[in-house]
């Protein structure tokens, strides 16, 4: 919080203790899922509801905190600040500089500014960007940035216009919430970390039967898994955008997180199988497992999905999950369709009855798997691959 107390008090009334309009964006065809979990938090909100691109919600500045740090689904938390009509880029600039921005940023900040305009008289986001920081920084002299948490202030200001309408939101996130501050190890094409999540909430896991995640790669799917299983919270690791605002107090940061209830299970055998063929990634992974104490959780083989059983690994059903290799990580697409047919076929034969997670590089693929699954098509490092899942008959 601010050291003058006049601001302090503004701070209080204006942001701490005022119910706020709020967006947790997603990836498309995941704003149900993220609504499902905001509403399993149980935080007093207002309203909420998904729409396109996200999740609508009103609450407190807490409910903000809180959904960064649980929900598993979202892309970024944006505060929404202000709404306004404008067609010339001088009323841009003075209604930049009409906010208070001393509520929402750290004295001498300058954010970086995202605009993207949809049936706009003003279509140059550029532009818009440079005409919006001039009217910041006509409402604030130039000073050195602080902190009131001692994070990094590296801030965002999202600028979004539909029919000559503009709405201004600060994001409270900084990265992308996929980065969890688990998993530092690279990979070819990886996953993102929230749409392995989305998968593996659409299918119903709940870290309470075993997983099987025969080609991981990076270990994606095995980590969210994990995570899961012991009750980590999304963002529990990692550094937030908010850490930087005026209005942001860390011992209440701190309550927060310590109310969380994280459960380490002394297991007599891991809950989670990873192989792969390639042994830097399974080294990499085991690394990042010995680092957060996790290696009681995921047990890792460098091992050929086709080489073993299911039974050789534990004795009850659960989960498989497979991203199987296709685009930049294969030389061909007949080459990807190719291992796509032989995997189904194996899972046919040896997992009959587990859950599974199967992401298909192409449409077509789908109707070839001799078995019925639901199906969600999703983005994924500009292609748009199928997700799978259902039980294997």
């Amino acid at each position: 919080m601010s050291s003058d107390p006049a601001l302090s008090k503004r701070i209080k009334r204006h942001v701490i203790g005022r119910i706020r309009p709020y967006f947790a964006a997603t990836a498309p065809g995941f704003e149900s899922l993220c609504l499902k979990e905001l509403q399993a938090l149980r935080l007093p909100l207002e309203h909420a509801a998904a729409i396109a691109g996200g999740v609508e919600f009103s609450g407190r500045l807490t409910d903000c905190y809180q959904a960064n740090l649980h929900l598993r689904t979202a892309n970024r938390i944006l505060m929404r600040i202000d709404q306004f009509q404008a067609s010339n880029f001088r009323q841009v600039e003075n209604k930049a500089a009409d906010i208070p921005w001393e509520l929402y940023l750290p004295s001498g900040t300058l954010p970086q500014i995202s605009v993207k305009t949809r049936h706009c008289r003003l279509y140059h986001t550029e532009a818009i960007a440079e005409r919006f920081l001039d009217g910041l920084a006509k409402h604030r002299p130039s000073a050195p940035a602080e902190s009131a948490g001692g994070e990094p202030c590296a801030q965002t200001i999202f600028i979004r216009g539909a029919d000559d309408r503009f709405t201004v939101s600060l994001d409270s996130s900084g990265d992308h919430l996929h980065k969890r501050g688990l998993k530092k190890h690279p990979g070819h094409a990886p996953l993102r970390e929230t749409t392995a999540a989305a998968a593996l909430l659409l299918a119903g896991y709940r870290g309470q039967k075993p997983l099987i995640d025969p080609m991981c790669g990076t270990g994606t799917f095995s980590l969210e898994a994990a995570m899961m299983a012991e009750n980590i919270p999304a963002g529990f690791l990692r550094q937030f955008a908010f850490m930087g605002w005026p209005s942001f107090r860390r011992s209440h940061w701190e309550h927060l997180k310590s109310r969380i209830k994280m459960h380490s299970f002394s297991r007599q055998v891991p809950l989670i199988f990873a192989s792969d063929t390639d042994p830097s990634a399974c080294r990499r992974l085991e690394a990042c497992l010995t680092q957060h104490r996790l290696k009681e959780v995921i047990e890792v083989r460098q091992q050929d999905f086709f080489d073993f059983r299911p039974q050789d690994l534990t004795d009850q059903s659960g989960w498989v999950v497979l991203n199987p290799p296709y685009g930049r990580r294969l030389e061909s697409r007949p080459q990807s369709d190719r291992l796509f047919m032989k995997i189904c076929t194996r899972l046919k034969q040896s997992y009959q009855g587990w859950e599974l997670i199967l992401i298909a590089p192409n449409p077509k693929l789908v109707q070839r798997v001799p078995f019925t699954l639901d199906t969600l098509r999703i983005a994924h490092g500009g292609l748009r691959p199928v997700m799978m899942f259902g039980t294997i008959s």
